[in-house]
């Protein structure tokens, strides 16, 4: 692993480097503001639970999916605090428009992806088509964008500029990067501790960095544990408490599930996460089973890579179901150092003759092909999509559009009962829709559901997190009750829906006894 000092020597000359600079952001920042027009209309109904949050917050200041119910089910604050700022900016324009500042954080978070790989760049002397891959990498994987309104592009962006700064050796700015990386999720805390760890100016004096994160992350975590009563967003224990659905499916299992519904689908999008674990194997081989002087500084991207492995494995421990979402941080993290060590093995060969160039040329190029069956699995789902390439939900976007706007019109105030899906329902119905994400009365209980039947060790974490939580809170009763079922819609109050998974369905609207 190579020192602070040696990185710096490794970097261009500013002054040449600064005129070549602006192109990789753009390119990010372009290819994401394309991606985002291709998935817009097409968004999953846990995409509009964020959408859903940041319009209240932006509207109403609350912290809730629906107005004047506060909750804590947002598993990512950093993603609701972003587009609910972006959506309070898009109030200028006469009203809040959450899918515009989704879009705006969408190309800002290209444009991060090609400032990373830019600085990996300079850092490494990697070639430029390094760079498009890496952002390409992310910005093409089918199942990062049939999770857009997620956390999925944040994800990577974020671990990107932890891994730029743990390279470059500033601890200061690692350390807040490493808050905002906790921010986006709680659980990421697993790339930060790794990366940390790999590089010396980091491990040698921990107290900068860890003083910054503390910084950056003690504001959000005090309120949320004393106001909404856990760390942790209620979406874990949900969680957890679903991953029966998916049975005899898991986590660690998921993949191969997904690939019997998709297999072109989950091939071009795990392969290069898959070449990359390839990579790590060989860097870890190479870096303690050779003496090489000079070796290059891969050390915390090398990091990232572990890290998605170690991401991997967590997850499957804590026993959460196969939520296709849950694949985009291992999965890019791995890719992203495979894109990398390729990189570096080409200017290696390019400085010593004992290394030839082919290699290294096919890797990168092998990765290229299967980006680009990426984008073509994308554009054969439809230009714009008009469902996700990955998706389970029982209705369009589009469909769920039109039922919660005339389903607001019809409650008149009154409170419903939620079918099951209610993200896209309650962004357009603007109405008190009930269950477990926006009523905490009804979270309360599968709370308390989670710890009775938890592990020693998941119990003690969970009474922890949740010592604040107001257990008195009752669930809120609602007037009607919104059910789904499968085929075409009968009789009144029910609304016909399509879905590219679940084929022909309606939900139905009765009032509660």
């Amino acid at each position: 692993m190579l020192t602070e000092t040696r990185a710096e020597r490794a970097m261009p000359d500013p002054a040449n480097a600064r005129g070549r600079s602006w192109w990789l952001p753009a390119f990010g920042a372009v290819l994401g503001a394309a991606v985002f027009l291709l998935v817009r209309d097409s968004l999953t109904d846990d995409g509009y639970i964020s959408l859903a949050y940041a319009k209240n917050l932006a509207v109403h200041g609350e912290w809730g999916l629906v107005p004047g119910s506060p909750a804590n089910s947002a598993t990512s604050p950093l993603n609701v605090l972003l587009l609910g700022a972006l959506t309070f900016v898009t109030r200028v324009a006469g009203g809040p428009h959450p899918v515009v500042a989704l879009g705006v954080l969408t190309v800002f978070c290209g444009g991060v992806l090609g400032w990373a790989w830019q600085r990996f760049g300079r850092v490494l002397t990697l070639p430029p088509a390094a760079g498009v891959l890496g952002v390409a990498l992310v910005l093409l994987n089918p199942f990062v964008l049939s999770a857009v309104g997620l956390e999925v592009l944040l994800i990577p962006a974020v671990l990107l500029v932890l891994t730029v700064f743990a390279l470059e050796g500033r601890p200061r700015l690692f350390g807040v990067a490493a808050g905002l990386a906790v921010l986006t999720r709680l659980d990421l805390v697993v790339f930060v501790v790794v990366i940390a760890l790999s590089t010396p100016a980091i491990r040698r004096r921990p107290w900068p960095a860890a003083g910054w994160a503390v910084l950056t992350t003690a504001p959000w975590f005090a309120v949320s544990w004393v106001a909404f009563g856990s760390f942790v967003p209620d979406t874990l224990v949900i969680k957890q408490l679903q991953a029966g659905v998916f049975a005899p499916w898991s986590f660690s299992t998921g993949p191969l599930m997904y690939y019997l519904g998709w297999p072109v689908t989950v091939l071009v999008s795990f392969l290069p996460a898959l070449l990359g674990v390839i990579a790590l194997a060989g860097w870890a081989a190479a870096r303690f089973g050779a003496r090489w002087p000079d070796f290059p500084a891969l050390g915390p991207p090398a990091a990232l890579g572990a890290g998605g492995i170690l991401h991997y494995l967590a997850y499957s421990f804590l026993g959460v179901g196969p939520f296709h979402w849950y694949y985009v941080a291992p999965v890019t993290a791995a890719g992203t150092f495979g894109v990398a060590a390729f990189g570096v093995w080409y200017a290696q060969a390019r400085q010593r003759r004992a290394l030839r160039p082919g290699p290294p040329v096919l890797a990168l190029g092998l990765t290229g092909a299967v980006l680009l069956s990426g984008a073509a699995v994308d554009v054969a789902q439809g230009v714009p999509w008009p469902s996700p390439v990955v998706f389970g939900n029982w209705a369009s976007a589009r469909d769920y559009a039109s039922v919660g706007t005339q389903l607001g019109a019809r409650l008149g105030g009154a409170s419903v009962a939620g079918p099951g899906e209610i993200g896209t329902l309650a962004y357009f119905c603007d109405c008190v829709i009930l269950d477990e994400f926006s009523d905490r009365g009804q979270a309360v209980g599968l709370v308390e559901k989670r710890i009775a039947t938890a592990g020693p060790l998941m119990r003690l974490a969970l009474r922890i997190n949740y010592h604040w939580l107001d257990r008195s809170i009752p669930p809120r009763r609602a007037d009607y009750r919104l059910v789904y079922g499968t085929g075409p819609a009968t009789g009144p109050d029910s609304w016909q829906v399509q879905s590219a998974a679940k084929g022909v369905g309606h939900f139905t609207l009765s009032r509660v006894p």
